[in-house]
């Protein structure tokens, strides 16, 4: 399958194939993108753009098949787990239906709710499942796109969902931190499912233009800068990571919010480690940086850790692994 990312700078495509086990990558490609993202356009004409470019980066790369996986923007979806007594499945899709009405904020009518049970405990008498809603109109504007450039849209899901498929493994409870350009959105993932998401609207760029304002610098000197000093307290004298220090701090609170609200009124367990992935995720020591703030283990997700690579292809792929996890994630999704 060919999964199908296109985030507010850039637009990323991965197709994989199934080798017994294994996934074998078939076709990769990422384009920066100067424009907006499909929910944010206004009429056809900015939609033909962003197909326009898709459409040239999938015939470059030579992808073999037209059917395609695409994600929705995490900011754009109403997600939240919500349970029932204990029921049957068939229970289960008539009670979402009676029930999503209450739980999502936009007329139900102008709405496309899909659901995914994560689990049924017989001791509790309880079924716990992950309610997801995104406008109509926000679906219709990234299948134009699709179509525009002559591919089939199969299945979309959220960004964070697919991330979780690509680098969380089946066994332990991991939150994931994905560090774009215009948002931060988080995720706790309980053996290979999602049981909680947020999204803030602090990522990338607020990291740039803190960068440019306390350094007194322009925005393109302030991305280099945060690109190659980062979260260093050593480096230029840490003045960059002085920097960021006030805008990052917001990004670690709401990640403790987070895991106080998992633990609190979900009755969680506190995550093993944090993956980080995302375009702002390389920046210098923000390993180091979050593992002290947060007192969790923090390492940097592989969406290619269950994918068969040659040595070759690993070293080509290092610099932008942040890149690839959605839509590594949405083109391992089967069902």
């Amino acid at each position: 399958m060919v999964g199908i990312d296109i985030g507010t700078k850039s637009i990323k495509v991965i197709e994989l194939a199934r080798s017994g086990e294994a996934w074998v990558l078939k076709a990769s490609g990422a384009v920066g993108f100067v424009g907006i993202s499909p929910d944010k356009a206004t009429d056809e004409k900015e939609l033909q753009a962003i197909s326009d470019v898709l459409a040239k980066m999938v015939k470059q790369i030579g992808i073999s098949s037209k059917e395609v996986n695409l994600s929705l923007p995490e900011s754009s979806v109403f997600t939240r787990v919500i349970k029932f007594p204990l029921l049957s499945d068939e229970e289960v899709s008539a009670a979402v239906k009676w029930e999503a009405e209450q739980y999502v904020p936009i007329p139900i009518n102008e709405a496309v709710v899909e659901y995914m049970i994560l689990e049924k405990n017989d001791k509790t008498n309880s079924t716990s499942v992950l309610l997801m809603a995104a406008p109509k109109a926000v679906v219709e504007k990234y299948v134009k796109v699709m179509r525009l450039a002559d591919l089939t849209p199969v299945f979309a899901e959220t960004e964070l969902t697919a991330t979780a498929r690509a680098l969380a493994s089946n066994d332990g409870i991991f939150l994931i931190l994905d560090l774009g350009s215009s948002a931060t959105d988080m995720s706790i993932v309980k053996n290979g499912m999602l049981v909680f998401t947020r999204s803030i609207p602090v990522a990338g760029d607020a990291f740039t233009r803190a960068v440019a304002q306390g350094l007194n610098i322009n925005l393109g000197q302030a991305e280099g800068y945060k690109k190659t000093y980062g979260l260093s307290s050593t480096q230029l004298e840490g003045k960059v990571k002085a920097a960021l220090d006030p805008v990052f701090s917001l990004v670690v609170d709401e990640v403790k919010k987070a895991i106080h609200f998992y633990q609190t009124e979900e009755k969680g367990e506190l995550p093993s480690s944090i993956l980080i992935t995302g375009g702002a995720s390389t920046m210098p020591d923000i390993v180091p940086y979050l593992t002290e703030k947060l007192g969790i283990e923090t390492i940097f997700g592989n969406p290619f850790a269950k994918v068969s690579l040659d040595p070759e292809t690993v070293k080509a792929m290092a610099p932008y692994l942040s890149l690839y996890s959605t839509a590594v994630g949405l083109a391992m999704r089967e069902e």
